[in-house]
């Protein structure tokens, strides 16, 4: 080489993103000009773009006129930006994140009607498929504008407002995903009232989750409203979501957004959970699988002298009064033999050296990096007792 010149070239760069979590309900009422708003301020005005729309075809079968809502609000509302016809209705569940057609579905749209970079891909329904549309968006054309509408408590709070899109593939939970923020997202509360009992709970855990490890006075607000909130008084729900959502959003925007480290501390209570998902072949909601790794956890805090016995007991007491069991078939028949590979298949989605947190109180937590096989069997024990 000519030594005339360095032998390397750095280069080191930062990109801000931005993105805001609106709080609204009936999003699409021709009163409501929330979505409007936020068009005009994002440029949209004078502009020929696009808007492709995905949406859960059960939220669709809920709300029977929210296909017609869409396109009359885009009609008189924002005439300048034009909605790509017909709106794509995909099955929701973590079936949309098993299956590539679904995936490739979307991608095929965003191509036949020429879906560029500065048009928008929306998504509208609970996790499954947020994380479905989000990837798709991200992947095509190296990322279009994605706009999040969250439907159910655990999409609104927890992953519909975080920077994740993914699909399940290789018989792994996301396996295949990016890091991607979307430009807006969407809490309309109403969708919030078409939800089976089991979907409303399930949400609760991730803000049992947050609270555990960041806000002990948000996990003893919950200790107080929980009958409230089983007794699905929507007032109440839209507090915790909006509490649990500004602590997850607060979090990414404060610590590591895209997980370069190997450390992922909101995702407590979850290495097992997912392997317990794929145990019940989705039957269990996820929320139901992460209090049940809430719980185990919270266990083998205790066991290794990091949480008190009173503070178990109240986490596990939590749990019981929003209506989480631990009996679950997949959890009593398959549980026990799968604790290494979950193990095993978390530190490799890490990427890195097995960290799992852990909690030193309530509000209040630590990390690790190797687990007492021992005691994780006790722990698991005495799981399967708190019936």
């Amino acid at each position: 080489m000519n030594e005339e010149f360095p032998n390397k070239i750095t280069s080191e760069f930062q990109v801000s993103f931005r993105y805001e979590v609106f709080f609204t309900q009936h999003l699409f009422d021709s009163e409501n000009v929330c979505l409007k708003d936020f068009f005009d301020h994002d440029g949209v005005s004078g502009s020929e773009k696009k808007v492709l729309v995905v949406t859960d075809a059960e939220v669709v079968k809920y709300h029977p006129h929210l296909i017609s809502e869409i396109k009359t609000y885009f009609r008189n509302k924002i005439p300048h930006l034009q909605l790509i016809e017909p709106i794509l209705k995909i099955v929701g569940g973590e079936e949309c994140k098993n299956q590539t057609v679904h995936w490739e579905t979307i991608v095929s749209a965003i191509n036949t009607y020429s879906v560029d970079r500065h048009s928008y891909v929306m998504g509208i329904g609970g996790g499954a498929i947020l994380d479905l549309v989000g990837y798709a968006a991200a992947v095509s054309h190296r990322g279009i504008r994605l706009i999040r509408i969250p439907t159910t408590v655990l999409s609104q709070n927890d992953s519909g407002v975080g920077v994740k899109n993914s699909i399940n593939f290789y018989g792994k939970k996301n396996f295949l995903g990016t890091f991607a923020p979307p430009v807006a997202v969407f809490n309309d509360c109403h969708f919030l009232t078409s939800l089976e009992e089991r979907d409303w709970r399930s949400g609760v855990a991730e803000a049992i989750k947050v609270a555990l490890i960041k806000d002990k006075l948000f996990f003893e607000w919950l200790e107080t409203n929980s009958d409230s909130c089983t007794k699905r008084e929507l007032s109440v729900m839209q507090s915790l979501i909006y509490q649990c959502a500004n602590l997850h959003m607060s979090h990414i925007s404060q610590g590591d957004p895209f997980e370069f480290g190997s450390s992922r501390p909101l995702d407590f209570g979850h290495w097992f959970a997912h392997k317990l998902e794929y145990l019940s072949n989705f039957s269990i909601r996820h929320g139901e699988a992460v209090a049940c790794g809430i719980a185990l956890d919270s266990i083998y805090s205790n066991l290794i002298g990091l949480l008190r016995a009173e503070d178990l007991d109240r986490i596990i007491q939590l749990l019981k009064k929003f209506g989480f069991s631990f009996d679950h078939r997949a959890l009593v028949q398959n549980g026990y033999k799968n604790l290494p590979s979950a193990l095993r298949e978390f530190r490799e989605h890490l990427g890195g050296k097995l960290t799992l947190l852990m909690l030193n109180g309530i509000g209040s937590s630590t990390e690790i990096y190797e687990v007492n096989e021992a005691h994780l069997q006790t722990a698991f024990s005495r799981l399967l007792e708190m019936k």
